[in-house]
């Protein structure tokens, strides 16, 4: 791709972006309005109760942190062809492996966080090979696979944490996990006036960074991004198809699995059963809007952050229910995966701009080749 494709590319994506960011706030207006709510207000609130002190910010961060992590394993997967609906499960299996060192490991604090960080990448990874394995080797196809997978995490963690993990008093959720073991920051929590940002945060920022370079600058993404553009070809060429479907899905695992450490070691201190994580869907809406590009992933993940963390606080303070923030995500949802609709609508009006820009340069070349042969 040359460089004007390049950022003719990057510009539609960010236009579709804005273009359903738009939609989605349009049909959450409407819905405000038809409920006999000022939407004006709604929004003000919405926005007002993730952005309005330290403490909303450090909450909606905090709130992005899993979005971001979970956006991201979805992106990659998608850069690579493939559909990683499995990410709550890849999460649950994370946040068991962390939660696990997190109740059984004592180190000194670097090395400890050092530790309980791969715990969990390396339990996302592993639940994501599976699917990945299934598909290079017997074509099962990702959707079912990782959509399995997610049900098998469950019902494990369902097990697994009132067997091994159970708290003092309830059946239903695992013992709470000392702050010191926790991915809590005593600074964070000054800094952040006691909300739930903690270093998971900067974990989610070095992971957008890795996978950005990956893709953009390593023969590994070249590979990946090959195999996912079109198998054949890729094989064709010389690469290891099926090396690269499982190592896609073993990565896009492993990021999941750090979501999971940050929602139970970060985000919250225990697990709880009978939940399926919500962010792992909710991963899907964050690397749509981000157009599967890591930066993208970042800037969603911000934006959605802001959207759940306001929501209880628009309810709370108007009389619109906090559903209507989701129906806002299911609207950009919808408007960014029927991309190719508004892609067309850019497309005409850039042509048509630009026809128009030649017409008014060969206008005034006629005019001035008119004036010199008048004189």
């Amino acid at each position: 791709m040359s460089d004007i494709e390049n950022k003719e590319s990057k510009s539609n994506a960010f236009l579709i972006a804005v273009s359903a960011v738009l939609l989605g706030l349009l049909a959450g207006a409407i819905l405000m309005a038809a409920i006999g709510s000022n939407p004006f207000t709604g929004f003000w609130y919405l926005f007002r109760g993730g952005l309005m002190n330290i403490e909303r910010i450090g909450n909606t961060l905090a709130t992005a942190t899993n979005l971001m992590l979970v956006g991201l394993s979805v992106a990659f997967a998608f850069r690579t062809g493939l559909f990683n609906i499995g990410a709550s499960g890849q999460m649950l299996v994370g946040g068991l492996c962390a939660t696990l060192v997190a109740h059984n490991i004592f180190l000194p604090r670097p090395l400890y966080l050092a530790v309980l960080i791969l715990s969990a990448l390396l339990g996302g990874a592993a639940w994501g090979i599976i699917p990945g394995f299934l598909k290079a080797k017997f074509n099962v196809h990702e959707v079912v696979a990782t959509i399995m997978m997610n049900w098998i995490a469950y019902w494990s963690v369902y097990y697994f944490v009132p067997a091994y993990l159970k708290g003092p008093s309830l059946e239903t959720e695992s013992a709470s996990i000392a702050i010191q073991q926790t991915l809590r920051s005593p600074w964070l929590t000054s800094i952040f006036k006691g909300s739930y940002m903690n270093l998971g945060f900067f974990v989610a920022i070095v992971a957008v960074i890795i996978i950005k370079f990956i893709l953009d600058k390593t023969t590994l993404g070249f590979e990946l991004k090959a195999v996912g553009s079109n198998k054949d070809c890729a094989e064709y060429a010389g690469i290891k198809v099926n090396k690269n479907v499982i190592l896609s899905m073993m990565i896009a695992g492993g990021l999941a699995g750090l979501a999971g450490l940050t929602f139970y070691t970060g985000y919250s201190r225990n697990m709880q059963i009978g939940v399926l994580p919500s962010q792992g869907f909710d991963g899907i809406a964050v690397a749509l809007l981000g157009a599967s590009n890591p930066l993208g992933v970042f800037f969603s993940s911000l934006f959605f952050g802001v959207l759940q963390s306001g929501k209880g606080f628009m309810n709370a303070m108007t009389s619109v229910p906090p559903e209507i923030a989701d129906t806002i995500i299911a609207v950009i949802i919808y408007f960014t995966a029927t991309s190719v609709l508004f892609k067309r609508v850019w497309e005409a009006l850039f042509k048509r701009l630009s026809r128009d820009k030649e017409e008014k340069r060969e206008q005034a070349a006629s005019d001035v080749q008119a004036n010199k042969e008048v004189k």
